[in-house]
């Protein structure tokens, strides 16, 4: 199951970046190991009409926002992970799991 924060249809990114204080990495991370342990990884996918900001909670989730299989742009992001987790429900699907 994804997570996602919403926002814009499009300009998901710098609406992360204001928002919520969200920062732009240059090259996807390989591991979720790869970031500060309070920062949460998100992956800006173009899907054309719109972008899905998707949480990578996981490293099989970032891996599947990795495929190289998968032409679509992406932006590649940190943010607070509490924040994150928050934003997309995740918090609230593994409370009591930790």
């Amino acid at each position: 199951m994804g997570y996602y924060i919403e926002g814009p249809a499009l300009g998901k990114a710098p609406y992360i970046v204001e928002t919520y204080g969200g920062e732009v990495l240059k090259n996807p991370p390989i591991s979720i190991t790869d970031v500060p342990e309070d920062k949460a990884i998100i992956c800006v996918v173009n899907n054309g009409p719109f972008e899905a900001a998707g949480y990578c909670f996981s490293d099989r989730e970032l891996q599947a926002f990795s495929s190289s299989t998968d032409p679509r742009p992406r932006v590649w992001m940190v943010m607070d992970k509490e924040k994150a987790e928050e934003l997309t429900g995740y918090a609230e699907d593994h409370r009591g799991t930790d």
